[in-house]
């Protein structure tokens, strides 16, 4: 009857008349045993009930431990076909880029254009002092003539020896000595020739002209400079840039996934069925003429792993220049590829999971591998989940490994790519 009545109590009434109770009990001093008993009976169901209303309150508040299944949204992943755009940085380069270099020793004298200009090819760009080789060129016509009077006088001495050895009034000894001596001075007039015409082209080197169409490039040296063919820098630089070549570099798992799905029985064939690639610029803008991929070098780089590829774009205008710099976009088609939204997923130590439902409405942790690109809010998913699996797309954060939901099926991903506008 004890209990029965302190049952029917409020637990917070239980609880005061509880320590009422053990103050009081400090009076009697120990003298009745038996209410001691009691009282502590009356404290420790009292203790019992409240930890069973804090028990029940806690349960009601979590629908896993008071028997509801909380609802959770899941999507089932079913194979997509998009595209991936991938960026790689590029330095620009002129279809033709030749170095300036004089052919001759001299000191700069005149400098008929500024960087940066546009020349066509034979326009003159510098003159060097020429006084010294004009002097050359005087000697050699000097030397000339010196070589042709020995000629003539040895054609002379021949002609007067012949007859006298037909009379047998010379040797025949005689004659051969004659015939080489002219010999000889016919050599002399050959090589002071070659000296003069090397003179003469001595002096047409002075002037240097451009090879080729093309902008000016920078001045190291200036006019009075001395210069030669073996200065450490050009005199300057002429770019041709009607088309411009963007050279870029691309790691081997990107390169396989680029080519393995184009069409063509060599690596050459699979290039020549590239799509037109992008140029994007420095200010993120995208320069308004498509580009095709040329080369791509044979050879792996052993010390980055990566290979050397070339794109060509028009550049008629004269937009790009030789030294720029920008992002090569380049299309990879993927098909059947599975799509799993960002948010659904979390990473640790670099690695991605996604909570799969199993046939009991479980949750499974699972990794999954995925592919680096410029989606949005999705990952390109290639190993890990197959086309039909449920993964939880909400809430994740609240799940654990093995826990049973209530799933709610979701729509379909799909991919937005982050392919730059042309306005």
């Amino acid at each position: 009857m004890f209990f029965l009545k302190f049952s029917r109590i409020p637990v917070l009434k239980i609880a005061c008349r509880v320590a009422n109770m053990i103050l009081k009990i400090k009076n009697y001093r120990y003298e009745n045993m038996k209410t001691i008993a009691q009282f502590t009976s009356v404290a420790t169901v009292a203790i019992l009930l409240l930890f069973s209303s804090c028990s029940n309150k806690q349960q009601g508040s979590n629908p896993m431990m008071g028997g509801q299944v909380a609802e959770y949204l899941v999507q089932e992943v079913t194979p997509q076909n998009i595209t991936l755009y991938q960026a790689f940085p590029a330095t620009l380069e002129g279809e033709q880029t030749v170095e300036i270099r004089p052919r001759v020793a001299g000191y700069i004298e005149k400098i008929f254009v500024d960087e940066g200009d546009y020349v066509q090819k034979g326009q003159v760009l510098f003159q060097l002092n020429a006084n010294d080789i004009r002097a050359q060129v005087r000697s050699a016509e000097a030397q000339i003539k010196v070589a042709e009077s020995q000629v003539a006088t040895a054609k002379i001495e021949l002609e007067k020896t012949e007859p006298l050895v037909e009379k047998n009034i010379v040797s025949a000894f005689q004659l051969e000595s004659v015939k080489a001596h002219l010999q000889s001075a016919q050599a002399q007039l050959a090589q002071a020739q070659a000296n003069f015409a090397n003179a003469k082209a001595n002096l047409e080197y002075t002037m240097i002209s451009s090879p080729t169409n093309g902008f000016i490039g920078t001045f190291p040296y200036r006019v009075g400079s001395l210069v030669s063919s073996s200065v450490a820098q050009p005199l300057t630089t002429v770019s041709n840039t009607s088309s411009m070549r963007a050279y870029f570099s691309v790691n081997e798992k990107a390169f396989l996934q680029l080519t393995k799905n184009l069409e063509g029985a060599t690596t050459g064939e699979k290039l020549a069925n590239l799509p037109e690639v992008d140029l994007i610029l420095p200010d993120q803008s995208v320069y308004p003429q498509k580009g095709k991929i040329e080369i791509a070098s044979g050879i792996v780089d052993p010390q980055t792993g990566a290979i050397n590829m070339r794109a060509s774009f028009p550049n008629a205008e004269g937009n790009l220049r030789s030294g720029g710099s920008g992002n090569i976009r380049l299309p990879n088609y993927l098909n059947d590829v599975l799509l799993v939204p960002q948010p659904a997923s979390y990473e640790i130590q670099g690695k991605h999971f996604v909570y799969v439902t199993n046939s009991e409405n479980k949750i499974v942790n699972t990794e999954i591998q995925v592919i680096a690109g410029d989606l949005k809010d999705v990952f390109v998913v290639t190993s890990g989940l197959k086309a039909g699996d449920k993964i939880v797309v909400e809430g994740i954060t609240t799940l654990r490994d093995g826990m049973q939901i209530k799933p709610k099926l979701a729509g379909q991903a799909v991919a937005k790519s982050n392919e730059p506008s042309n306005n």
